[in-house]
């Protein structure tokens, strides 16, 4: 099944490799080094679940930066075909920086690559990344840590409300250093009208055992 083929079926789908085992240790072991963060979230403090995560200063990591420059134009023709399907702008030029320097325009200008941190018994619940009126509809969790080797449980969540019908739930667990691009808000489904946009939230399920590292890709900046 191809990347759109997973999106439409779904709203998420399976990116392949993108970073080697030594990648994903270097990157977890980034957690315990303030310097490269701006802002530390506690979950449980603001009720969003349960765990630890990080925003990454700007300038970002070489690795995280080259990431989000070869994902961008990948998902660009995806995102641009979702707004012709339901009749919206898309507003997002053909390069990673010039998207940017659109958000930094907006107001937003703070940096939104994210790197998380699960032990047991911690979860995330079901949310969206929206942090401002620029918003690019898609974005990538690479998964830092071995399924069920370095933990269990902590599957990836994503949650779906169809047109008068109950909500839809998708689970998929995070290969280390594979990528698993998703919906940020939305997708396009069909309906009798023609498309119409189903709300779509992500979360992680309880992590049953062990720690879940995985680095968090938005392509939009925050306020």
């Amino acid at each position: 099944m191809t990347i759109s083929a997973g999106l439409d079926d779904v709203g998420c789908a399976p990116i392949g490799r993108l970073l080697e085992d030594a990648d994903c240790r270097e990157l977890a072991a980034l957690f315990e080094h303030d310097d490269h963060f701006r802002s530390t979230v506690d979950m449980a403090r603001h009720r969003f679940g349960s765990g630890r995560y990080k925003y990454f200063r700007r300038p970002y990591p070489t690795l995280i930066e080259e990431l989000r420059q070869q994902l961008y134009p990948q998902l660009l023709s995806i995102a641009r075909d979702w707004a012709a399907r339901l009749r919206r702008p898309a507003p997002w030029p053909d390069t990673l920086d010039e998207w940017t320097a659109m958000c930094h325009e907006a107001g937003q200008r703070r940096s939104t690559a994210i790197l998380l941190r699960y032990e047991s018994g911690d979860w995330n619940a079901l949310h969206r990344d929206l942090y401002g009126e620029l918003v690019f509809p898609l974005q990538v969790v690479i998964g830092l840590s071995e399924y069920g080797t370095d933990y269990t449980g902590g599957e990836f969540m994503l949650v779906e409300q169809r047109p008068r019908a109950q909500s839809r739930g998708t689970t998929v667990p995070l290969v280390r250093g594979h990528g698993l691009v998703f919906t940020t808000r939305d997708r396009p489904v069909r309906s009798a009208r023609g498309w119409t946009a189903a709300p779509v939230r992500h979360g992680v399920s309880i992590v049953r055992d062990g720690t879940r590292y995985a680095l968090g890709l938005v392509m939009h900046d925050a306020e």
